[in-house]
């Protein structure tokens, strides 16, 4: 049974491995809380995972060390396996997700680990784990449902509690649960009055389902940006720790993912994945009640895919109305593409694309479609535009 001292052990063992990462104050995330955001994107491999990771491979025996090891990951816990069996001189096999960040898994075959991608989620990647190690003999490494990786994870909590032991609410990404149960059982051990709540993405709820539900549920899918913690099934020695450890779960959608990613972006200047930025954006949008309180958001991981960023930024932009997407339908005459425009630039709104189509689905030969992608201060501003719109006639449709 994973304990506090189990997780003060594995504090020594990642003495020379891993970073203790910074906490620091935000100003921004929630101006009616006094927040702090632990810095996992900035441990070594860019998640936390190297913490779980090492520490299960320190316990291994000389046998199971032997046969090498197998993983399964969407990337994080590959790149922590793989490092921690390149320091130990062990043969890792990690399966991957194909979906997974490109990035991802070119960092983990940087560390020496031969990769397997498989079709599917995490899940998927899972089973295929199993088939390898029954096949060929090797020591699996279960990314969460492990008492040695939960005491690695653990000592975030550790951490935490060593710089800010007056906490009142942390809020941990959830994935399959293997962060949340260590680093709850830390902070409950050494501060009982702290509540720890887990966030997942509204795509992929499979541990708020489950606690809700009373037993371990299995999702049919899962869809969410965060690809860290897309798992359809929790585990059953993380399911009985969130029982026991943690105060409650929430949500977080897919836009409110992106405007964290963002604002850790435009103000920390920080890179978070979706799975990372989960906590922020709980703190953000008040999932919670942590008005006046000192909270901690634990960012998980910063590995995420360049090339999907933009888009993410793109997401989060929209969402808070700093990027305002429409289209109207108008004479196809000489002047009315000018008159549109000066409507927008009257408003202050600075014009990003306009795509001008005649051939569009139950269009008019005489009329044309005007798509408008423009970039405003704020959600004010882009109704204030689109309302001078509506003033001068324009049918706009978002």
């Amino acid at each position: 049974m994973l304990t506090l001292e189990m997780i003060q052990d594995a504090k020594k063992v990642l003495n020379d491995v891993a970073r203790v990462t910074p906490l620091f104050q935000s100003k921004v995330i929630n101006p009616d809380a006094d927040v702090y955001i632990k810095c996992e994107n900035m441990q070594v491999t860019g998640s936390f995972k190297l913490r779980g990771a090492y520490y299960k491979t320190a316990n291994l025996t000389e046998e199971e060390a032997k046969h090498g090891v197998i993983a399964c990951s969407a990337g994080n816990h590959a790149q922590g396996v793989a490092l921690a069996a390149q320091k130990k001189g062990i043969k890792a096999v990690i399966c991957m997700p194909a979906g997974a960040p490109l990035a991802k898994v070119e960092a983990t075959k940087s560390y020496g680990a031969e990769v397997v991608l498989v079709p599917g989620v995490y899940d998927d990647a899972a089973a295929k784990a199993v088939e390898l190690q029954k096949e060929k003999g090797y020591t699996f490494l279960h990314p969460f449902n492990d008492e040695h990786v939960m005491a690695g994870q653990g000592t975030v909590g550790l951490e935490i509690m060593e710089k800010l032991p007056e906490a009142e609410v942390v809020f941990v990404p959830i994935g399959g649960g293997g962060l949340i149960s260590g680093v709850a059982c830390a902070i409950k051990s050494m501060n009982p009055n702290c509540k720890v709540y887990g966030v997942q993405a509204a795509g992929a709820p499979s541990m708020k389902k489950s606690i809700e539900d009373g037993k371990i549920e299995t999702l049919a899918e899962v869809s969410t940006m965060a690809d860290g913690i897309a798992v359809k099934q929790p585990g059953d020695l993380t399911f009985a720790m969130c029982q026991k450890y943690v105060d409650g779960i929430v949500t977080v959608t897919e836009g409110e993912i992106a405007s964290a990613i963002l604002l850790l972006l435009e103000k920390h200047k920080m890179v978070a994945e979706g799975a990372g930025a989960v906590s922020v954006a709980a703190a953000m949008t008040n999932k919670v009640d942590i008005a006046g309180k000192k909270v901690v958001c634990v960012v998980s991981g910063g590995n995420v895919d360049i090339n999907i960023l933009d888009r993410i930024i793109d997401k989060g932009l929209q969402e808070n109305g700093r990027l305002t997407e429409f289209s109207v339908t108008m004479a196809d005459k000489p002047g009315q593409l000018l008159q549109l425009i000066q409507v927008i630039a009257e408003t202050g709104a600075n014009i990003f694309e306009v795509v001008h189509n005649r051939i569009a689905n139950g269009v008019a030969v005489s009329n044309v479609v005007v798509d408008v992608v423009v970039e405003t201060r704020n959600e004010a501003h882009s109704e204030e535009m689109l309302a001078a719109l509506k003033s001068k006639g324009y049918a706009v449709k978002l």
